[in-house]
C-alpha cells in the first residue's frame, strides 16, 4: 500500500497544504516535487506570506493530494484522497538550487516567484500518509 500511495504522490503535482498558528488553520494550494524515495515533498513561497510564518512557529503540517480531476462526474465514487502529514523542514541553499531547477521543470509558471529574493524552497518531511479511496476504504501507513 506505501508503494501506491508514494506513486500517487508522485504522479500528481498540486497540494492543498494546510499550516497553524495558534488554533487557526490556514490552507494554501501548493505547487510541489517530490524526492526520489518519496519521504520529502519541497515547495516554494515567499517568507512574507502568512504560510510561511505559520510553518517557522509551528512546523507541524498536513497536505491534501487527490484526484477530483480525474474522477469527475460519474467516476466520483472512485475518487481518491492522500493526506499527507509532516513537517517543515527549511532546505540549504546548495540543495535549494538542485530543487530549484525540478521545480522550474515541472512547473514553469513559478518562474516570477522563483525570481525573486525572498523566494524560500522549503521541504516536508513525510511521517504518515492516509489514503482514501472512495468514501469508506481507508489505509494508513507510518513513515518515519
Amino acid at each position: 500500500m506505501l508503494l501506491k500511495m508514494k506513486r500517487m504522490l508522485k504522479e500528481k503535482d498540486l497540494c492543498v497544504l494546510a499550516t497553524a498558528s495558534g488554533n487557526r488553520p490556514h490552507c494554501s494550494l501548493m505547487a510541489y516535487v517530490t524526492a526520489a524515495d518519496g519521504r520529502e515533498i519541497y515547495m516554494v513561497t515567499l517568507r512574507d506570506t502568512k504560510k510561511y510564518q505559520n510553518l517557522t512557529r509551528n512546523p507541524a503540517v498536513s497536505l491534501l493530494i487527490d484526484t477530483r480531476e480525474d474522477d469527475a462526474g460519474s467516476q466520483r465514487s472512485r475518487a481518491k484522497a492522500l493526506t499527507v502529514n509532516g513537517k517543515f523542514q527549511a532546505v540549504d541553499r546548495e540543495k535549494q538550487v538542485r530543487i530549484r531547477a525540478r521545480i522550474l521543470k515541472r512547473h514553469p509558471h513559478l518562474q516570477d516567484i522563483l525570481a525573486k529574493n525572498e523566494a524560500e524552497i522549503f521541504a516536508v518531511r513525510i511521517e504518515s500518509f492516509q489514503l482514501l479511496e472512495g468514501a469508506t476504504a481507508s489505509h494508513f501507513e507510518q513513515v518515519g
